[in-house]
């Protein structure tokens, strides 16, 4: 800074960026805010997809026995108790950590996501949000049915609905970066708020009907855990530190009660203040956005990639495109999705309660509405949950890829074409 103070009287084309930079984001924080969100999400989608592809080529090669190996047959232990103890206090495998333990820490994020949207965003009133919520449900329930009414009454399969359910917006906001000035800022708005809210049902789908069989004292005692962490925000307090070690505690409770622990880091961003009414400067909320954001986009989003996208090629032809689990997820992410969105938005855009996005045009909006097919991350982790059979596995993986890249190329040639001839 004081370099800075020392050379204003020389201003040069790096000191006048970095003084709009600065004046950008003082003068209009939600702008600078939003630029610095969509950058690094773009970034993150890249990073998704080269763990993605290193996935799929290890699981493709000699090395699928190392790396099958390492996820599953690899335990970490947490907690030493004697064999008549009932074991040690947490022994999960390489993927398991990652699944129930780093994901939780995305889902934290997720949390603070929506909190942030709820309270001061595109969701923070009635008129803002009626329309992206209408259309996250539709882009949800229309999914769910296709794949359902594709795989009813096959001994179980049916159970894997909500796979492609939810929208990757990582993937999703890096297609729309890579359009650059053929994208508005208005889609990437409105695909974020569609995004979210459809995170949020994901969350709620994975607590009610991808849990297991509940223990009562484990439950108990996320109970008094949800209990404090409420009074945290009762009590105005906005050091995170309380909030993180209550929400550990939450988080093992969870885990040991048979609910999904990710819900725990939901739970505990939902608690966590969004300002301080004695300092509203600070605020707790997007502090921990901007210091986590890095860590989930570059490192927990690309492993969890990296661990649950490894399809093995062997075996498989044409046929494995008809498995009824793969055709019920490819039609879902593909099909579901762009009409369960666009076609409440065309409803309500004709009917006059509600405008397209600011300077996109039908063709650009639609081919948003496809690109909300790009299920990837959270439709791998329910399909995780939902199916214990390696082969079910498989076809899920195929499915979510298959889906998500037809919808990635279709919608990127919409948005593209549909900005050329606008």
């Amino acid at each position: 800074m004081g370099n800075y103070l020392d050379n204003r009287n020389k201003p040069s084309e790096i000191d006048l960026d970095h003084s709009f930079d600065m004046f950008s984001r003082n003068a209009h924080p939600v702008i600078g805010m939003a630029r610095e969100f969509f950058k690094l999400e773009a970034s993150g989608g890249v990073m998704l997809v080269i763990a993605a592809v290193l996935a799929l080529i290890v699981a493709n090669t000699p090395l699928y026995e190392l790396y099958d190996f390492v996820l599953n047959d690899v335990n970490f232990t947490i907690g030493f108790m004697g064999p008549n103890d009932g074991g040690p206090f947490l022994d999960k495998s390489v993927l398991h950590w990652i699944n129930d333990g780093l994901m939780a820490i995305f889902f934290f994020l997720v949390g603070l996501e929506i909190k942030r949207e709820v309270m001061r965003g595109e969701l923070a009133s009635k008129e803002k949000a009626l329309l992206p919520i209408v259309m996250a449900i539709g882009g949800v329930a229309l999914p769910s049915l296709i794949y359902y009414v594709v795989n009813m009454g096959e001994g179980g399969l049916s159970h894997g609905w909500a796979v492609p359910a939810a929208t990757d917006i990582a993937f999703s906001l890096g297609i729309l970066a890579l359009l650059g000035s053929r994208a508005p800022v208005s889609l990437k708005i409105t695909l974020t708020a569609i995004a979210i809210i459809d995170d949020l049902m994901a969350i709620l789908i994975i607590a009610f009907f991808y849990s297991g069989g509940m223990a009562t004292t484990p439950l108990m005692i996320a109970g008094v855990a949800v209990l404090g962490l409420f009074a945290l925000n009762q009590k105005k307090v906005v050091t995170t530190a309380p909030y993180v070690l209550v929400g550990f505690v939450l988080w093992v409770a969870l885990l040991k009660s048979g609910m999904h622990p990710t819900i725990g880091g939901v739970l505990t961003a939902f608690a966590i203040p969004l300002s301080c009414p004695r300092r509203p400067w600070l605020t707790p909320v997007e502090t921990l956005e901007h210091a986590l954001h890095p860590w989930v986009s570059y490192m927990i989003l690309p492993l969890f990639a990296f661990a649950n996208a490894g399809v093995s090629f062997a075996g498989m032809g044409l046929h494995s495109f008809g498995e009824l689990v793969t055709l019920g997820i490819i039609a879902g992410l593909f099909i579901g999705k762009q009409v369960g969105i666009f076609l409440p938005l065309f409803i309500a855009v004709k009917a006059g309660w509600a405008k397209l996005p600011q300077g996109a045009n039908w063709g650009q909006t639609y081919g948003m509405a496809v690109l909300c097919g790009v299920g990837f991350t959270m439709s791998l982790f329910i399909g995780e949950l939902a199916f214990d059979e390696h082969e079910v596995q498989s076809s899920v993986r195929l499915g979510v890829l298959t889906g998500s890249l037809i919808s990635a190329f279709i919608g990127y040639a919409i948005i593209r074409f549909s900005a050329r001839h606008k």
